[in-house]
């Protein structure tokens, strides 16, 4: 008698869970159609729930990227992972992941209580810094992990900072230094000034990083845009290198070099493993390398990317 019972009342959540997830009826209409009370057809569609009488399936493209973000997030040990739908009718790769950051950054610049956003440079962080509305968040602080000079003294043109900190009204700190200075020594005597040295550790305690990834070799952006040359590409390959974040060269297991023209680099150095949320955006097949590297090296634990590049990566 008690089985005849519980298969009733299986029954009757099994009707329940298709008439409010198939047929799209509200639970007052379940109630009626099934002659029980409004609370007894909401437990009814809960128990369709819980026992598994009734499953979905998404089908949309984004329910694709939601699963492949789920496979990274498990794979790599990251705390945030977002995957942006592809165009295949397109070859330019900020698209969709663009959309992404801008609202990341959004969303955590929506916050009441103050955030230290620690942002780096690069393409794919411009595109999404352009896709951002004006608002006013002058409660947080936005921070440079990168100089922004370049070799012939100029303002770099993917300086994201500047861009951002209009948009926002945010407090902001630049580091007003090159890219790279001529040697060792320089370095060090630079990165001793004071205004420097704090933007250091204002970057080193961010609530929240972002930064771009790049790849190593002699059609790298780093190399094409002036920053370093041929000669010191060539040498870091060499080296091992693979991929870089803020300019710092990282070998295939994600260790970053202590040779090459990492020792004259002035960008805020990386701490393995992050003390909080630190991005990378990047997509693109010939980046799957640095972006795996970054991940398995934990020099970040979190990841916006696009499908085709996910799908790379999960594929390795």
């Amino acid at each position: 008698m008690a089985q005849d019972s519980e298969k009733a009342r299986l029954d009757d959540a099994a009707r329940a869970g298709w008439l409010y997830f198939v047929a799209g009826n509200t639970q007052d209409e379940i109630a009626r159609k099934l002659n029980v009370s409004r609370p007894t057809a909401q437990r009814l569609v809960s128990l369709a729930i819980s026992e598994r009488l009734i499953t979905f399936r998404l089908e949309h493209p984004i329910a694709r990227c939601m699963e492949m973000a789920a496979r990274l997030a498990e794979r790599f040990g990251l705390v945030h992972c977002e995957v942006a739908p592809s165009d295949p009718a397109t070859e330019t790769v900020t698209i969709g992941i663009a959309e992404l950051t801008a609202a990341f950054i959004e969303g955590r610049l929506k916050s009441d209580k103050p955030v230290i956003l620690a942002i780096g440079t690069g393409r794919s962080l411009r595109a999404a810094v352009d896709q951002i509305q004006p608002m006013k968040c002058p409660h947080h602080e936005l921070v440079s992990m990168v100089g922004n000079i370049t070799p012939d003294g100029s303002a770099s043109f993917f300086d994201v900072l500047s861009k951002l900190a209009d948009l926002t009204q945010a407090r902001h700190y630049p580091i007003p230094l090159p890219l790279m200075t001529s040697s060792a020594e320089e370095k060090s005597l630079l990165l001793g000034l004071g205004p420097v040295r704090r933007v250091h550790q204002l970057a080193e305690k961010a609530d929240v990083t972002l930064v771009g990834i790049g790849h190593v070799g002699v059609d790298a952006p780093l190399f094409l845009d002036g920053f370093i040359s041929r000669e010191e590409v060539i040498e870091s390959m060499r080296l091992g290198a693979v991929g870089e974040i803020c300019s710092w060269c990282f070998d295939a297991e994600g260790r970053i070099l202590e040779k090459g023209f990492n020792a004259r680099i002035t960008s805020v150095r990386h701490q393995v493993p992050p003390p909080g949320l630190k991005v990378g955006v990047a997509a693109g097949r010939v980046k799957v390398p640095a972006i795996r590297a970054a991940m398995a090296g934990r020099i970040i634990n979190g990841l916006i990317t696009n499908e085709e590049t996910a799908e790379l990566l999960l594929g390795s």
